[in-house]
């Protein structure tokens, strides 16, 4: 690891600080809940429009389409061209009267 100082006092390292959002991925074949990261300043759509060619998740649980679970694993790289939607669950609200869950929540 190094450290560089500028003339002002602000310090540069190579290690990069992000942090994790639990969310639900849906691909072409398959959901994924995991943890996907991002940087600090950054939201997760501009995770997701950058420029690497996969997205890294931890934790992951892939599921069916009818909800079972197919694995699970600490690591997977999702190829972000498979990707049909991706929704974070701190940006979730429960279910309105009349609508129940769908498939297994983990």
């Amino acid at each position: 690891m190094s450290i560089e100082f500028s003339e002002k006092g602000k310090f540069f390292t190579d290690i990069v600080f992000k942090e994790s959002v639990t969310a639900t991925i849906q691909t072409t074949r398959c959901r994924i809940h995991g943890k996907v990261y991002m940087h600090r300043e950054n939201r997760l759509i501009d995770e997701i429009n950058h420029t690497d060619q996969f997205i890294a998740v931890t934790d992951a649980v892939i599921l069916s389409d009818s909800g079972d679970v197919l694995y699970k694993s600490d690591f997977i790289t999702i190829n972000r061209n498979h990707i049909i939607w991706l929704l974070p669950h701190e940006e979730t609200e429960a279910p309105e009267a009349g609508i129940t869950k769908v498939g297994n929540q983990s």
